[in-house]
């Protein structure tokens, strides 16, 4: 069967992740988080002083980041890949409402994109694979045979994050996670470097009244015609 490359972009908090994950293991493909991958960096950089509420050393994080290794390692009790920082795991660091705060500003810098998309790009050299982010059918994967673009409410997204986090046991209020869903929105679709945009030839998801099932049987059937087809 022809191996494609699956391209799944989209706002924050609809359902990317998950979504990758199950294309993933129904199609036996290689599932990348690249989320994960600025997560990472955003938590680099607040280990290492260079960003807070108020201030955002840039230079220091660009002149450090050859120091960044950053690589996913397939948990089998899990059943996916998780992220790893200069060979720490930090799947449960990275995804708390505080890296969530800073994680679209170091997005913004072009150093840090351009580090990770020319990672992202060779992952995905052979093709059979899955990959989330915001500019995957945009700039990562151009020519990727489906993509997918992904949204919702702000409010609808900003209840599954809140309902998440609690599940985890984080102390967070709801008004805190829609404020910060509406930042990483804007900042998102307003930064010079690759802005979160639809690309020409995606297909666009509004997922807000659609469960995980439906959703997922609606984008494989998707999948399935895009490798029948080429």
């Amino acid at each position: 069967m022809k191996k494609i490359t699956v391209a799944i972009d989209g706002y924050s908090s609809t359902g990317k992740s998950t979504l990758a994950k199950q294309l993933a293991k129904e199609l036996e493909y290689v599932y990348v988080d690249t989320g994960a991958m600025y997560r990472a960096v955003a938590y680099f950089a607040m280990q290492n002083k260079f960003i807070g509420a108020d201030f955002f050393d840039k230079k220091a994080l660009i002149d450090s980041l050859p120091k960044i290794v950053l690589e996913f390692k397939f948990n089998t009790d899990l059943g996916f890949a998780e992220m790893y920082l200069n060979s720490e795991n930090v799947e449960k660091q990275i995804r708390t409402i505080e890296v969530s705060n800073f994680v679209s500003k170091v997005a913004e810098v072009s150093e840090v994109r351009s580090k990770l998309v020319e990672q992202q790009q060779e992952m995905g050299k052979n093709k059979a694979i899955v990959m989330d982010g915001r500019d995957i059918g945009t700039v990562v994967f151009p020519a990727a045979e489906l993509k997918i673009f992904m949204t919702a409410s702000a409010e609808t997204r900003a209840q599954r994050r809140f309902d998440e986090l609690q599940q985890k046991g984080d102390n967070v209020s709801y008004e805190e996670v829609l404020k910060n869903v509406v930042e990483r929105d804007y900042i998102d679709t307003h930064r010079e470097d690759s802005p979160l945009v639809i690309a020409d030839d995606a297909v666009e998801i509004d997922n807000s009244y659609l469960n995980r099932e439906e959703q997922f049987a609606a984008v494989l059937e998707l999948v399935n015609e895009v490798i029948k087809t080429n």
